[in-house]
């Protein structure tokens, strides 16, 4: 695969400087990686970065940026529900840097595919891959709901679990904190989950969601959207990033073969 050129770009948003980075490719289609959290736009131990590079010596075009207040980026953080004005400024940096290309594509993974589920199309995004997307108001320190119920599933499963119990292994206290959790009504903390589900609904065929199996936001949102028939794809890791090596590489895998569907 050829190498394709990098270049550092920079926009502006109210006269706050904002920057990007462009990996070059003639596709007339190109890719808009969103960062999640407050992660800079090369991503999780590079992760963003070297998708980015795969893409590029495959001739897609790819876009990431740091949002105001992360990264290289001037202003003030003040988180991805605030984002959408700074994701609509990236895409439109994105179209005046490649004129050649005619279709936005965009992935982001946590709060990050949130935001696109939400802005994306004022952002005139055509489709979009979302990744464990963010749908948990936090209330406490605890998991998510669905991720403690996951969790007390497999330990009771678990002989060495057992083991532990009755030998006084595991904390009773914030063991009883999680059965509280789970117990209670989904109205307590579902406002979000549902404006993300609706959200991700309005898209219709053009979004897809991509879940670590064996992560815990991907495990709330696979609670929340029971409801729904996403087309869902998944890759068998519980890392939330798909840090791994292999993790990387079905990635990578996935999102060549979404950007050519």
């Amino acid at each position: 695969m050829a190498r394709r050129v990098r270049r550092l770009i920079t926009f502006d948003i109210g006269g706050t400087t904002l920057a990007g980075s462009l990996d070059e490719g003639e596709s007339a289609i190109g890719l808009l990686i969103v960062s999640g959290g407050n992660e800079v736009r090369h991503g999780a131990h590079r992760g963003m970065a070297m998708l980015a590079q795969k893409l590029a010596a495959q001739e897609t075009p790819v876009f990431r940026y740091d949002r105001r207040g992360v990264g290289d980026s001037g202003g003030e953080n003040r988180g991805y529900a605030h984002a959408g004005e700074d994701l609509r400024a990236a895409a439109a940096a994105f179209r005046r840097a490649t004129p050649h290309v005619t279709r936005l594509h965009a992935f982001g993974n946590c709060d990050a595919a949130t935001l696109l589920a939400f802005h994306g199309r004022s952002a005139g995004i055509a489709r979009v891959l979302l990744a464990n997307p963010w749908t948990v108001e936090p209330t406490d320190d605890l998991p998510p709901a669905a991720a403690i119920r996951a969790g007390y599933a497999r330990q009771l499963r678990d002989p060495a679990e057992w083991r532990r119990l009755l030998g006084g292994g595991i904390d009773i206290g914030k063991a009883l904190k999680g059965l509280a959790k789970i117990a209670r009504t989904p109205s307590e903390d579902g406002t979000l989950a549902r404006r993300v589900t609706d959200a991700i609904a309005a898209w219709g065929s053009d979004a897809t969601v991509l879940l670590a199996r064996d992560d815990n936001t991907a495990r709330a949102f696979a609670a929340a959207a029971r409801a729904h028939a996403f087309a869902t794809l998944t890759v068998d890791t519980p890392s939330h990033s798909f840090a791994r090596a292999a993790d990387k590489q079905a990635l990578a895998d996935i999102v060549t073969r979404w950007l050519r569907d």
